[in-house]
């Protein structure tokens, strides 16, 4: 195997970088090419078929059979014109991954002929298989009826020789079975409370988006080295692997000088991504070597979702083609940075302006104020459905270490902000304002535009920050289907907002001017939701006994954090606010828990594989060598020879220490293992999984690195990570 790692190594010394050409040297002349987009059907549809699918986007009207027809039609004569031969409908099940199933567009007739046929039926509903994704006991394996239906609000486009429409994936009783519909639900409850509010402040406000700005953090490592690296192949990360001498401590990676193989890679896939109308503008070096990010603008948040997921199949289908494999692990490599995906969310409004940024006037900081605090209030009331919503193994890893925010979650505003909101407290009375205090809040008001743009600072450890027009949520891993927190986020948000609408409108009715009902709503909030702010270092000790005293929830690992899911509270508010009912909330509980211990038990066999034949292999080869060393030097010398052997004798000790802390902790895992799989509650499964078996993964890697120190460097299985780190 040590020769497999030579050979890997050499292969990785004869790449060269493949230099790409973009279709146009100005982006603009490509950008979207591949995209249904709304340049396109006005070019291809007729008026009213355009007019129907407008409706379908922006009102969530249903097509009639006639303009579904038309729709299909011009949609396949586009499609063919781009050289596709086949359609798919283009879905995101509970698997954590995309799903498409081709067909194509090719239907033969009589006479030995063929006719390129696309129907309305085609386009809006496709009936895979529900019963082999993921369905949480909704479906049994017998049932295996699922409908997967057009989403006319994102974009069909083409991607190879492939149509791809997005849909819905749908079992045959109804219920959700993917990560877009619950998104669709909850995007439309935010924007009906979020509207019903506006009208304290704008009656032009028909409609609010919720924006979402993701930033997809990823590493790089060179194909033949992965080849080689069977955890790395199967998991996602490196399970064993010594610390390099040399990793992210010079602080000399972080928005460096892009290697230039890597640089033909980026523009490789920002050329195919802008094609597909993904609008990204931002490449960079990440803090670990091998670790870089890219982003987009923001766009609206069904939308960025779906791009976000495309954009990550792309990264990895151009990563092979320039000899490299993308890793999304939350953290593929000990003691280094893990890779996030910061979900930066707002909400806009139809008139064009987005709620989280002040303005000009006390009347629009006051519009700007009550979707700030209501943000607040929504966090601190639902920390725990935040947590759930990004809790996963990988993740796991990864918060709480020196990149990402820890699994408390609090929300960073600033000092400046943190005064702003000092004021209205200590201004607004429960009694009538006086025209002192009035004046006294204009003035804090007026001010906060110009505190924002000062207001610079970040806080790095805060899963929840504000960061002047905006709220970034940190937490969320690079793996992940950035659904799942928008899902959480924007369905607690739309039951806040209307709580507020209610609670103003009763102070209203008691008699209250409107503008003094919402600040002494405001600031009722503020004072209720002030534990969830934190300003400090989340990093340290004291933060975790400070939540504690403030009752924040400090759920570490994943089996418990997801046990938020089928909280009585919980899932009576995504049943209220209409995105997720009972039995959803319960069938994703199940699927994450499944999902939990499955991922464990595959790292968990590659550990044994791993240390059982390469590992162990080699570390007793070199002992042997070193064996038949001090026989042959005893035999040669006799008792000369004892003081020249014992360097080699500590050697061939340690060696069989660790062999043998290998040998012991994998048995103890297996037989920990054993015992988890006998349980039948899938939560008791993964917490036996999590206690019992996962600990063991470090102990048989605490030894296996050591050995990686003493046996001979031509002899050691694996590539280490200094191999695969630093690619030039």
């Amino acid at each position: 195997m040590a020769t497999n790692r030579f050979q890997a190594l050499e292969n990785v010394l004869d790449r060269k970088a493949k230099h790409t050409s973009a279709p146009s040297d100005k982006i603009s002349n490509f950008y979207g090419e591949m995209v249904f987009n709304h340049n396109t059907m006005q070019e291809y549809l007729t008026d009213e078929a355009y007019r129907g699918v407008q409706d379908a986007m922006v009102e969530g009207k249903r097509l009639d059979r006639k303009i579904a027809d038309q729709v299909a039609s011009a949609m396949k004569e586009w499609a063919i014109s781009k050289k596709a031969s086949h359609y798919c409908h283009w879905f995101q099940p509970l698997t954590g991954s995309t799903a498409e199933k081709h067909d194509a567009f090719f239907f033969p007739i009589e006479g030995g002929r063929a006719i390129e046929r696309f129907e309305g039926s085609m386009l809006v509903q496709q009936e895979p298989d529900a019963s082999s994704f993921p369905n949480g006991g909704i479906r049994n394996t017998f049932e295996a009826r699922g409908y997967t239906a057009w989403d006319p609000s994102s974009p069909a486009y083409v991607i190879g020789k492939t149509l791809c429409i997005p849909t819905i994936f749908i079992a045959y009783t109804g219920e959700a079975l993917d990560y877009k519909m619950p998104l669709l639900k909850a995007l439309h409850a935010v924007d009906q409370a979020a509207t019903e509010v506006m009208q304290f402040f704008d009656k032009n406000v028909t409609k609010v988006n919720a924006t979402l700005g993701w930033e997809q953090e990823y590493f790089l490592v060179d194909k033949a080295l992965v080849a080689v690296r069977p955890d790395l192949a199967m998991t996602g990360r490196a399970l064993f692997g010594h610390a390099p001498a040399k990793g992210q401590q010079l602080d000399d990676h972080y928005f460096g000088s892009i290697p230039e193989r890597i640089t033909a890679f980026m523009r490789d896939f920002e050329t195919e991504a802008l094609r597909l109308g993904i609008p990204v503008t931002t490449r960079h070096n990440e803090v670990a070597p091998n670790q870089f990010e890219c982003a987009p603008v923001f766009e609206e948040t069904n939308l960025a979702n779906d791009h976000n997921l495309l954009l990550m199949d792309v990264l990895e289908k151009t990563a092979r083609k320039h000899d490299f494999r993308v890793l999304f692990h939350e953290k593929p490599f000990a003691g280094l940075n893990g890779s996030g995906k910061h979900n930066n969310w707002s909400l806009a409004t139809n008139t064009g302006h987005n709620l989280l940024s002040p303005g000009k006037t006390p009347k629009t900081n006051m519009m700007f104020l009550a979707f700030f605090i209501n943000t607040l209030k929504a966090i601190h009331d639902h920390a725990d459905i935040l947590r759930a919503s990004i809790a996963s193994s990988g993740n796991d890893h990864r918060l709480g270490a020196n990149e990402a925010p820890p699994a408390i979650i609090s929300a960073f505003i600033g000092s400046q902000l943190t005064q702003v909101l000092d004021r209205l407290v200590a201004n607004v009375k429960s009694e009538e304002m006086t025209p002192e205090d009035k004046m006294e809040l204009q003035l804090n008001m007026g001010k906060i535009p110009q505190i924002l743009l000062d207001n610079t600072d970040r806080n790095r450890t805060s899963p929840f920050a504000f960061t002047g027009n905006k709220f970034e949520f940190r937490a969320v891993g690079a793996s992940a289907n950035c659904a799942s927190a928008m899902i959480a986020l924007n369905t607690i948000m739309a039951s806040q907002l209307r709580i507020f609408k209610n609670d103003v409108d009763h102070l209203i009715e008691k008699g209250n001017r409107k503008d003094e009902a919402i600040l002494k709503v405001l600031r009722d909030y503020t004072v209720a939701s002030e534990n969830i702010r934190f300003e400090g270092n989340g990093y340290g000790e004291e933060w975790v006994e400070e939540a504690r005293k403030r009752g924040l929830p400090n759920l570490k690992d994943t089996p418990r954090a997801l046990d938020a899911l089928i909280d009585k509270k919980n899932m009576a508010l995504f049943e209220e606010v209409g995105v997720l009912s009972k039995v959803e909330m319960h069938a994703r509980h199940t699927i994450e828990l499944e999902n939990y211990v499955m991922k464990l038990q595959i790292e968990s066999r590659m550990i044994f594989d791993i240390a059982q034949t390469m590992i162990l292999p080699a570390a007793i080869q070199y002992q042997t060598d070193l064996a038949n060393n001090v026989n042959a030097l005893n035999t040669l010398l006799g008792t000369e020879a004892k003081k020249g052997t014992v360097a080699q004798m500590q050697l061939i000790r340690e060696i069989a220490e660790h062999i043998d802390g290998i040998k012991t902790n994998i048995e103890n895992m297996l037989d920990e293992r054993r015992k988890a799989n006998a349980i039948k509650n899938v939560r008791d499964k993964s917490i036996a999984y999590c206690d019992k078996v996962k600990p063991y993964f470090e102990m048989v890697r605490k030894h296996s690195d050591k050995l990686e120190q003493l046996v001979d460097d031509d002899r050691w299985p694996l590539p280490k990570l200094r191999e695969m780190l630093f690619t030039r």
